[in-house]
């Protein structure tokens, strides 16, 4: 599998532990592998990873999945550029 680099930290990928209810969708439906299913709960154990597409987002019957498709890497880039400084997201 093809390693893919992204900024690190930036991502806006969240998951509510507290809201998953352990089905696995999110590990099926995201292309980079970003999470498992773990103590019956979805873990994301390659979170800088996320594109942010929002496949896991849209495909989570519980909710406990929400990103801000296309927002991390592409603000943090822009920003950069910019010399704006501080938090990205």
């Amino acid at each position: 599998m093809t390693e893919f680099r992204y900024l690190k930290d930036v991502v806006t990928l969240t998951c509510d532990q507290d809201k998953c209810i352990g089905c696995g969708m999110c590990a099926v439906v995201c292309p980079h592998a970003v999470f498992t299913i773990a103590g019956k709960k979805a873990q994301m154990v390659r979170r800088n990873l996320c594109m942010e597409c929002g496949a896991c987002m849209k495909n989570c019957p519980a909710g406990a999945i929400t990103v801000e498709a296309g927002e991390g890497c592409v603000r943090g880039i822009i920003n950069e550029l910019l010399g704006i400084e501080g938090p990205c997201c």
